[in-house]
This record gives structure tokens, C-alpha cells and sequence, in this order.
């Protein structure tokens, strides 16, 4: 049976830290699906397209060419166990950088296992490199003209820096 893990986030932008729990999870899985969640009353940087992109330049850019060919992109609206179900996943990957990550990630596992047990919530540590780094702060610094080029992947770096100094 092909083991396949789901990886949801909205990964506006794809970071360091980021491909740091994709490389885990491509550790215990066959295929892991990076599962971009949409919501309607966010307005992200990215659009999924340009978010799809990105996460295989990443991957592309990180892993050995077997592995990135591992990693499929897609886009969820609504229940992230449903989204699993859907495509064949058995388990949800999910990162933590801290204590204050696991509280929270423990309620939502307890709430996806009520919904669908036979799906199992991973959660992988994020490495003492890139345990600082969240998406909110890397979208603020690049919004303050600071340099980025360390929390991001290199395919990422330009286009954030683009779009965020164009006013896009």
C-alpha cells in the first residue's frame, strides 16, 4: 500500500522552514501532497497557481529530482480530513516549532481524528535552523524591504521581493 501523507498550510510564501517538514515527511511517506487551503475571506500574497509554482521550484531546488517528483500540490476548501480522504492520504503532516504550536496542533488532531479515525496526525520538529521561521514575519520583513534571502528558498526569494515592493 503507497503510503501518502497530507501536508496542509496555506504557504504564502513556501519557506525554509517549510521544505525542512517536507524533506521529513518525504522521509516517511511515498508521495506527500502539499494541500493549499483556499479561503474565500483571505486575500493571500500568492494565488494558488503562482503558490504551486513556487512549492516545485522549491522542491526542485531542495531535493533530489526522485524526491520532488514525490511531491504533488493541490488545492482544499473546507475540512482538511475530507481533503485527505479525497486523495488517498492516511496521515496529516504537521510541523511544530514550539510549545505554543503543540497546544494548538493537539486540539486540531483531536478534532480531525473524532471526524476521520483512520487518519493519523504526524507531527514532525521543526529543525533548530528554521524553528524561528513563520510566513507572516518573512511576508512583514520582505514588506520592509529587509532581506529575506535566509528564510526563503532561492526560487522564492525574487518573486517575493517583487511582489512585495510592486504594491501587487
Amino acid at each position: 500500500m503507497k503510503r501518502i501523507a497530507l501536508y496542509p498550510g496555506s504557504f504564502d510564501p513556501v519557506t525554509n522552514g517549510h521544505i525542512d517538514i517536507l524533506r521529513q515527511a518525504l522521509a516517511l511517506s511515498d508521495q506527500v501532497i502539499v494541500a493549499i487551503g483556499v479561503h474565500p475571506g483571505k486575500t493571500p500574497l500568492f494565488s494558488f497557481e503562482e503558490r504551486m509554482e513556487l512549492i516545485h521550484a522549491a522542491a526542485g531546488s531542495a531535493f533530489k529530482e526522485a524526491d520532488a517528483r514525490r511531491v504533488e500540490v493541490i488545492a482544499f476548501k473546507g475540512l482538511v480530513v475530507q481533503a485527505a480522504l479525497e486523495n488517498g492520504a492516511t496521515s496529516l503532516i504537521r510541523g511544530l516549532r514550539d510549545g505554543t504550536d503543540l497546544d494548538y496542533e493537539m486540539q486540531m488532531a483531536g478534532m480531525n481524528g473524532a471526524l476521520q479515525p483512520d487518519i493519523r496526525t504526524v507531527f514532525l520538529p521543526a529543525s533548530p535552523t528554521v524553528r524561528h521561521i513563520t510566513a507572516t514575519l518573512v511576508r512583514q520583513i520582505a514588506k520592509m524591504g529587509g532581506d529575506i534571502s535566509a528564510f526563503v528558498p532561492e526560487p522564492v526569494a525574487e518573486p517575493l521581493r517583487q511582489r512585495t515592493t510592486s504594491g501587487k
